[in-house]
């Protein structure tokens, strides 16, 4: 039984334990690097992973966006993507801004597009930044694409991994 709440308490403390930063410096301070992957879908030329299939037709896209923080919590960010519909492929480009609220509710604007289409997206993204460690996050979040090109908007759920350096 002592071995037992012995491991329990060295769990505990291992889980607690943060590693030691300089101070006032955070995952979003200025002069840090994002790279980040989002799971998503192909409909927007979005950089991002996902995996579909539907009436014997497989969609697939892999991405990735990465940012640099111009001031603390202010990243600008950029990304390429390639996807494949089963009938074309097209290369998705995003370049925007996003702004760390209170260091943990990244908000954003980009603008998107892909070669395969040349339709545009103007995106709206809100979320939380779940920091597991101090310089990797789990990113839950939503967003809007609103269509440039006569296109209907798209709504979707995403969910991002982040790693800061």
């Amino acid at each position: 039984m002592k071995k037992l709440l012995l491991s329990i308490a060295m769990v505990a403390v291992a889980f607690t334990a943060n590693a030691q930063e300089k101070e006032g410096v955070t995952a979003t301070s200025k002069g840090k690097w994002v790279i980040e992957a989002n799971t998503g879908s192909t409909s927007t030329g979005n950089t991002s992973f996902s995996l579909a299939s539907a009436d014997g037709n497989t969609t697939w896209s892999i991405g990735l966006d990465g940012g640099y923080f111009v001031m603390d919590n202010l990243a600008v960010k950029a990304g390429l993507g390639y996807a494949d519909n089963g009938f074309a492929d097209a290369f998705a480009y995003k370049v925007g801004a996003e702004y760390y609220i209170d260091g943990a509710f990244p908000v954003s604007v980009d603008f998107t597009g892909d070669t395969g289409s040349d339709l545009k997206w103007l995106g709206l993204q809100a979320g939380y930044a779940w920091f597991v460690a101090d310089n990797v996050s789990v990113k839950p979040s939503v967003r809007y694409n609103v269509g440039l090109d006569d296109q209907d908007g798209v709504f979707q759920g995403l969910i991002g991994f982040s790693l800061f350096f």
